[in-house]
């Protein structure tokens, strides 16, 4: 059974935050603008969605006894999974709100 190795999984996270500094400082000022709303929250769903998809698959390797997938590696995107559905509960309830708010807005 393989374990996580603590340094290689911090030198991922900080390659992939640098990563992501060097995307948006060469990211045009308008490309934000350029992707609409739904765009986005579409895209969220769907990342949402292949999370919980990933985990499903990996608890079920580890369920089959499958030597490649290790318990911590099923907690870990169990966990992601779980997360990033919350999050996505916490956006759909601020929008649900936000529409309610201008509802009852008198014009």
């Amino acid at each position: 059974m393989s374990t996580i190795d603590v340094n290689q999984l911090l030198s991922k996270m900080q390659a992939m935050a640098s990563t992501v500094q060097e995307t948006s400082a060469t990211r045009a000022p308008d490309a934000a603008e350029s992707t609409g709303f739904s765009d986005l929250l579409k895209q969220s769903v769907e990342k949402v969605n292949e999370n919980s998809m990933n985990a499903g698959k990996m608890s079920e390797a580890f369920v089959r006894q499958d030597p490649d997938v290790n318990l911590a590696e099923v907690m870990v995107a169990l966990q992601k999974a779980s997360v990033s559905f919350q999050a996505m509960t916490e956006v759909r309830n601020k929008l649900v709100k936000a529409y309610q708010e201008i509802m009852n807005m008198n014009v």
